[in-house]
């Protein structure tokens, strides 16, 4: 029996189409710290975050792990867009006061939203009006901010109140889901040998 050739089928994978390099939905990460901020500070809160970025639905899904805070949470946002990629600090570029349901009073919790960029009070209207008055600008700038490491998401106490623990928002790599599961089990192992110890 006779094998059709195998180069033209492997040949024929590389050469289809590609999605595009930002096609949606496009994964953030990032580990938050007192260490981070600016200036740092000394704070024992950890936390871990992941945005993902819809293009198509025009969403923005937020989840947040956070543990240790010295003070209790008044909010948290993202800011963006920093001067230089991954350093400094910069005006908050989501809704105010704070994320829409985040828990406020506490030192440890979790979050989980989605926000629906199309929509103004998705955005500190601050920012909105500095990208062309309209959620479409504000969303545009929002993204672009994040693809070039000029964003971080910041959650502020009232023990800091310009932010206890931040980290700047990078693209996911690996599996986004398997980093998340793996922040939350070392937040939660830390948790556990606090208690115990």
């Amino acid at each position: 029996m006779k094998r059709p050739p195998l180069l033209p089928a492997v040949l024929s994978l590389f050469l289809a189409p590609l999605p595009s390099a930002h096609a949606a939905p496009i994964t953030y990460v990032a580990m938050l710290s007192g260490s981070a901020e600016v200036p740092a500070n000394a704070s024992p809160g950890t936390g871990n975050a992941m945005v993902i970025i819809d293009t198509v639905a025009h969403t923005m899904q937020v989840d947040v792990i956070f543990a240790d805070l010295i003070g209790p949470v008044t909010a948290s946002h993202i800011h963006c867009c920093t001067a230089v990629p991954f350093t400094g600090n910069v005006g908050v570029a989501t809704m105010l006061p704070t994320f829409a349901g985040f828990p406020s009073g506490v030192h440890a919790g979790t979050y989980s939203h989605v926000f629906d960029l199309t929509l103004d009070p998705s955005f500190n209207p601050a920012f909105r009006t500095a990208h062309g008055g309209t959620a479409a600008g504000a969303e545009a700038a929002l993204a672009a901010g994040m693809i070039d490491g000029q964003a971080y998401l910041n959650i502020h106490t009232s023990t800091y109140p310009g932010g206890e623990i931040r980290g700047f928002l990078t693209p996911a790599v690996p599996e986004p889901a398997s980093l998340l599961l793996f922040g939350t089990g070392l937040v939660g192992l830390r948790a556990w040998r606090k208690r115990r110890g």
